[in-house]
């Protein structure tokens, strides 16, 4: 005869309170959100390395699905520099933000049949802030946005400028950051020091002669570009962005550095040195500078304008 072995009371309670743990357990895990895998900031070996293999590409930027929080409600639309492209320019500070919780864009505009893919900047500046507005537009289709915060370098910093003065850009702008912008202009001989500089150091190739490109020659302080952004040296921009500008006094390409400077109802222009004053960073160096991190971030988090970052991890002295 076949025996039926029958559980206990105390087997019975045991397997429901398993059961009942192991269904929390589940629910817990399921309403809980995933975290986020902080995104690693790249190095100079990691810039020299994007720029000739992922031009295209910033960590944790470009994201279509990102939807800003109430925390950083402005998607950031980061620009690069002339002759750079936004894979090499922004390996600190695209994960930087990113991990602190925007919503991150870049594009590389201003590329010519001359960019072999990878040199931005070389178009005519007007022709590059058409394609900013209507990258602007995608993104805060996308993310449901009214309004974006803008990084810029050097050009990158000069080409979202003039869409905010001469193309409406002012009222779809939360907060403007600079870096070492060449908005109000540089000697062009300038440029062509970086040109080759960065040529000798096998950034580039092919860029031989600076001025049949107009967006090199758009930024001297002497061409028509410039003196229609800014007429009789003014320095003016409009209301309604706040803006902030870090200069270096290393730089050797938008020079004097005091051009860089703009004048508002909300600037912030800093000089670099003047908050750690040896720091040596040259206009290159601004994209890994560890100050020149902790003040964008402070500026894209409304932060005071005297912030103080921590003297250390300076940018490379290039230019």
């Amino acid at each position: 005869m076949t025996r039926t072995v029958r559980p206990t009371r105390r087997r019975l309670t045991l397997a429901a309170a398993a059961a009942t743990l192991a269904a929390g357990s589940l629910a817990v895990s399921s309403a809980a959100p995933a975290q986020a895998a902080e995104i690693r900031e790249g190095n100079l070996a990691t810039a020299v390395y994007k720029y000739t293999f992922a031009p295209n590409s910033t960590a944790g930027a470009n994201d279509w699905n990102c939807k800003p929080s109430a925390e950083n409600p402005n998607p950031v639309v980061m620009l690069p520099g002339t002759f750079f492209n936004h894979g090499a320019n922004f390996i600190k500070i695209g994960p930087r933000l990113k991990n602190n919780g925007f919503c991150t864009f870049a594009l590389n505009y201003g590329q010519t049949a001359a960019s072999f893919g990878r040199v931005g900047g070389l178009g005519s500046i007007k022709d590059s802030a058409q394609q900013l507005d209507e990258f602007v537009t995608k993104v805060l289709k996308s993310t449901g946005a009214k309004k974006v915060d803008i990084l810029g370098h050097s050009q990158g910093g000069n080409v979202p400028i003039w869409w905010i003065k001469k193309m409406g850009g002012a009222s779809k702008t939360g907060n403007y950051v600079g870096w070492a912008p060449s908005s109000r202009g540089t000697d062009l001989n300038g440029l062509i020091t970086l040109a080759n500089g960065l040529g000798a150091m096998g950034f580039i190739t092919g860029v031989s002669n600076v001025g049949q490109f107009p967006g090199v020659t758009d930024q001297a302080n002497t061409s028509a570009y410039t003196k229609e952004l800014f007429p009789d040296g003014s320095s003016d921009v409009p209301s309604g962005p706040k803006y902030t500008v870090i200069a270096t006094e290393q730089d050797k390409v938008v020079t004097p550095y005091t051009r860089q400077t703009l004048s508002g109802s909300d600037v912030n222009n800093i000089v670099l040195q003047d908050k750690c004053p040896k720091d040596l960073a040259g206009h290159v160096g601004l994209f890994n500078d560890e100050p020149t991190m902790q003040m964008t971030l402070n500026a894209f988090k409304g932060g005071p304008k005297n912030f103080q970052p921590e003297c250390r991890s300076y940018g490379v002295p290039l230019l």
